[in-house]
């Protein structure tokens, strides 16, 4: 039977786990549901599932998990090797390019994503202007990571197509 799944987590790449964690918990108010630790390669039950995912050679990691208002996890990875490429929104190839999330204060939220080193990548856009309040931006996190802030509701900004 098919039916809708809820949304669990998201997993970021960041060169910095500590000030994304201070950066996530001070703009965007998520909460730290596990602190900064390190994984190891080796036999335990969670380096084995990264063997899994990963390959092997990879050594060893930190993660934190922070949550979301409504519960959705956010898993915030540093790796060793980390590179931040000069252009992170390769938006034509095939993956995940950003995450989203809602704010009735969209320009309060921009400002502040801003003053802690993120970035704006857009204006502020409505989906029907002058018709209904829905609002849209673009921005970056301090280590490239691309966040959309919506308004409003996915549900309400598209349920009679924003087209």
């Amino acid at each position: 039977m098919t039916y809708p799944r809820s949304f669990s987590h998201i997993g970021l790449s960041v060169p910095d786990l500590d000030r994304a964690v201070q950066f996530y918990t001070e703009v965007m108010g998520w909460y730290v549901i596990m602190e900064p630790s390190e994984i190891k390669e080796d036999d335990s039950a969670i380096g084995i599932m990264c063997k899994d995912v990963f390959g092997s050679g990879w050594g060893s990691f930190r993660i934190a998990h922070l949550a979301m208002g409504d519960g959705t996890g956010v898993e915030m990875f540093e790796f060793k090797n980390n590179e931040t490429p000069d252009n992170n929104f390769e938006y034509w190839k095939t993956g995940i390019f950003h995450y989203a999330v809602q704010d009735p204060d969209v320009e309060g939220l921009v400002e502040k994503i801003k003053a802690h080193g993120g970035k704006q990548r857009m204006p502020i856009r409505e989906y029907y202007p002058g018709k209904k309040p829905y609002r849209m931006v673009y921005c970056e996190d301090p280590f490239g990571n691309l966040v959309e802030i919506y308004s409003h509701s996915y549900e309400l900004t598209y349920s009679e197509g924003a087209y």
